[in-house]
């Protein structure tokens, strides 16, 4: 019997289970159904989903169904814009929801959501993109059919959602990231408490001027909640403003055409802890230890009416007096702290709020610092009064706060300024409405970074001028380089505020410019361990290096001298020139430098605008040495590789122009096109160095390479699809003209030809025996003989052929000529004599056809002789 019962349990078991499995299959088609339905019912706008799933394992005993990224799309006037995306949705039911007909709702007790998006628009015309309901839903009664879907819930959740909230009319954008909120509540009840968790970042910019960035929110809340007054009432609340404590009192209540708001908030306590909890949490540190004295508080209200026109008056203070903090394991305390800030609204009129910080002061042994400000008009045309006074020794800064420095700071900041001005004349550069005043200075600076490159500023001094900023002084050393600086900066707050760009004009000098000490190498310093010895770590992939860019806000020239630059193995002299930044473009002009026993001259653009950098270039070289400038600078190494081959110096001109890496910025040399023309002076040849002239000695027997005679040689270049033409230039060794043209490639592969014009009494001591055997005259009426050769391979492994063929039927081709010409005259001759004195043989003739073939070929025999010998070949 015991059997029997656990093998029908085991059979009913099994049942289950796989009727649990079955069941969101046989009622996954309904749900689709029903959530369509919905949809469809309700709003105006492209929605779409990429599935539904039901199951009954993920909430057991109740059902759930999985609603994955759904996408809400606007139509017109927001055609496109995304309003609502969520990656899933997660609905909660009773089961016995599942087994409803098609046209009972199902009841949805609970909602869950990950990753989502919730993005609010108003246009300028004040319409918002989230009125999707259809409007027939709106404008008529019930037709009696009910909803597919009824909320009944008791408990939801959303889990890293963004909510953005941009109205285009005033000019405010809000986010709210990483946004986490739940709540616990039976809504089928007309009135429940609500038991909340929420957090989330939030950042606020109006006007393009940034009011708060990541700022972390937390709030831990009950809420009591009037379903049929659309009223929530804080109960029990704690709210943290990064670690700022607040406590809130009041309702919020929704109406048809307004929010009403009765708001009372404050800080719990009034210790001066709450302020260093303020402090965002990328610089702030553990409140655990902490000494303070004095108060700080938070005291504020909102009440009233939020419509299209109007929000709630509000007033906001934040003060405290007389306090004072300092951290454990701190030498330094700042004291004397004075906060005396207010944000008030009186009208309801959002322009109308003002914000005054009427002052604000510290103190840190004997420097004070102090600051007061007033900001009005904000939504409209923000009025800014602004102040600041005093000393700050940087040195005392992380001996007083616990600041995330790798080296520690140095200098003395002082400043005394004023600044009064509206942002429609930043706006439109109407520098008669700006008001600055006043002068800034830092001295004794001293900065080093996690690579162990220190700043030294020795002193820099900023005078302001109510339409720019003069730098009057700026003298610093980093590494091997100083460097020295003055110059006007304009237009500094329509940078600031409106995102205009950045104008100025500076000079610098400097003794020693090494660009190195410029440049970061991106290791970071090694770690050790306690003994000082360096610890192994565990390798990651490196970063994506970025491409990099010329700023777009950058519109400035910079006039510069160096005595000396030091980039790379190069030393440069007597350095001078213009730079231009301006629309993703740097300009160079008139630079010059002393380098390699002569001078460079350079002018040209880079341009990162578009997607791959690109450059234009004008190089002009005087008097420089040769092995020097071929050995140290790559681009010329690439154009002809002649180091330690020719010595001399080379005049030149080069104009570049092609595509650069976006990352390195260096040219991408299959890209590159232009010309070169160059003339080489006071040169000698060093064949021996060359594998190329070698191979030509070894194949030519007359002509010592050693001996070329390359003086006031000009050439013309052009280069195009990676690869150097070389146009048709003349060598002369001798009375031998060599001519040569071709091309070779970025990657030293060559196509050279050469064609030599050789006298014939070059041709050795045997064609000097054969050319004695003819006449003086006959000797001197041979031409040149022209000899072609032919150079591929590359510059490393080159291959010579010469065309001996050719050379030796030219030759062969002039001496049978001439001898022609002398038997034809012999012929002549003899046809005389037998006319005149008939004495001679009717053979002569004959004889002389027969001595005319035997020389011509002797003549060729010889002349082949001759020409394999002159080019070590044998016959």
């Amino acid at each position: 019997m015991l059997k029997k019962i656990l093998k029908i349990t085991g059979i009913v078991l099994v049942v289950l289970v796989a009727a649990l499995f079955a069941v969101p299959y046989l009622f996954k088609d309904q749900i689709k159904a029903k959530i369509a339905e919905a949809i469809n019912k309700s709003v105006d706008a492209k929605v779409s989903f990429a599935d539904a799933d039901l199951s009954l394992f993920k909430n057991f005993p109740n059902a759930s169904v999985s609603i994955e990224k759904l996408l809400i799309i606007n139509k017109a006037p927001f055609e496109g814009d995304t309003l609502v995306s969520l990656g899933e949705l997660d609905l909660k039911m009773s089961i016995k929801e599942l087994f409803k007909g098609k046209e009972e709702p199902l009841n949805i007790e609970g909602i869950s959501s990950q990753n989502g998006l919730i993005n609010i628009i108003f246009n300028k015309d004040g319409v918002g993109n989230f009125d999707i309901a259809l409007k027939d839903e709106k404008e008529t009664k019930s037709d009696g059919k009910s909803d597919p879907l009824s909320l009944k819930i008791q408990n939801y959740k959303i889990e890293n959602f963004t909510f953005r909230y941009i109205d285009q009319g005033s000019k405010i954008k809000m986010v709210i990231d990483s946004l986490n909120h739940e709540g616990t509540g039976d809504f089928t009840n007309s009135k429940l408490d609500l038991t909340t968790k929420s957090t989330a970042n939030v950042s606020l910019d109006m006007d393009k001027m940034n009011y708060l960035k990541n700022v972390k929110l937390t709030l831990d809340a009950v809420l009591g909640i009037d379903l049929e007054q659309s009223k929530y009432t804080f109960k029990e609340n704690k709210a943290l403003i990064n670690q700022l404590p607040l406590e809130f009192d009041g309702f919020i209540q929704m109406a048809e055409k307004a929010q009403i708001y009765d708001l009372k908030f404050k800080t719990p306590t009034s210790s001066f802890t709450n302020f260093l909890g303020l402090i965002p949490s990328a610089y702030a540190a553990s409140l655990d230890g902490v000494k303070t004295t004095g108060d700080f508080t938070v005291v504020g209200f909102a009440k009233g009416e939020l419509t299209d026109t109007t929000v709630p008056k509000f007033n906001i203070a934040i003060a405290s007096n007389n306090a004072s903090f300092q951290y454990p394991n701190l030498p330094k305390s700042v004291q004397n702290i004075v906060i005396d800030t207010k944000i008030i609204n009186e009208t309801g009129i959002l322009n109308d709020t003002y914000v005054n910080l009427d002052k604000l002061s510290f103190r840190i042994d004997q420097d004070i610092f102090s600051a007061k400000a007033n900001v009005k008009n904000v939504t409209v045309n923000p009025i800014v009064d602004a102040a600041l006074k005093g000393t700050i020794n940087l040195a005392n800064l992380s001996k007083a706060y616990p600041i995330k420095l790798d080296k520690p700071l140095a200098g003395i900041l002082k400043a005394d300024v004023t600044t009064n001005f509206d942002m429609a004349s930043v706006e439109k550069s109407q520098y008669q409405n700006i008001k600055n005043a006043g002068t800034m200075s830092l001295s004794g600076f001293k900065y080093t970074d996690e690579n162990n490159k220190s700043m030294n500023i020795s002193t820099a001094m900023v005078e302001f001028n109510p339409s720019k900023i003069n730098l009057k002084q700026f003298n610093a050393t980093t590494g091997r380089s100083d460097i020295a600086i003055n110059g006007i900066l304009e237009n500094f707050y329509g940078f600031m505020f409106k995102k205009q760009e950045l104008k100025g004009n500076f000079n610098m000098s400097s003794n020693q410019l090494a660009v190195d000490d410029f440049m970061t190498s991106g290791e970071p310093a090694k770690a050790t361990t306690a003994g000082g010895e360096a610890k192994t770590e565990t390798k990651t992939a490196a970063k994506p290096a970025d491409a990099m860019k010329i700023p777009a806000f950058l519109n400035c020239t910079l006039n510069a001298k160096a005595n000396t630059v030091l980039y790379d193995n190069l030393k440069l002299t007597a350095v001078s020139g213009k730079l231009i930044i301006k629309d993703e473009k740097a300009t160079l002009e008139n630079f010059k430098t002393s380098i390699f026993g002569g001078t460079i001259g350079l002018s040209g653009a880079v341009s990162t605008k578009t997607k791959v950098p690109t450059f234009d270039m004008n190089l002009g070289f005087n008097q420089v040495d040769i092995a020097q400038t071929f050995t140290q600078l790559d681009m010329m190494k690439k154009i002809a590789p002649i180091a330690g081959i020719i010595n001399g110096k080379l005049n030149s001109t080069i104009k570049l122009n092609g595509n650069l890496d976006a990352k390195e910025l260096t040219p991408n040399l299959a890209s590159i096109s232009g010309d070169l023309l160059g003339q080489l002076l006071s040169t000698t040849v060093n064949a021996k160095n060359s594998t190329l002239l070698n191979s030509l000695s070894s194949k030519v027997n007359f002509i010592d390479v050693n001996k070329l005679n390359l003086n006031d040689l000009k050439m013309a270049l052009s280069f195009e699809d990676g690869k150097v033409k070389v146009k048709p230039f003349d060598i002369k060794y001798q009375d031998i003209k060599v001519t040569v043209d071709g091309t070779h490639g970025f990657d030293q592969t060559m196509n050279y030809n050469l064609k030599l014009d050789v006298p014939a009494k070059y041709l050795g001591k045997e064609a000097n025996a054969f050319l004695s055997k003819l006449s003086p005259a006959d000797a001197a009426k041979l031409e040149n003989i022209p000899i072609s050769g032919l150079i591929t391979g590359n510059f490393s492994n080159p291959k010579v052929a010469i065309d001996t063929k050719t050379a030796v039927n030219n030759l062969t081709s002039q001496v049978v000529s001439q001898q022609k010409e002398k038997l034809t005259q012999k012929g002549a001759a003899a046809l005389n004599d037998l006319l005149n004195k008939n004495s001679k043989s009717k053979d002569t003739t004959k004889t002389d056809a027969e001595n005319k073939a035997k020389t011509n070929e002797e003549v060729k025999a010889k002349a082949s002789d001759l020409l394999n010998g002159l080019f070590k070949k044998k016959k």
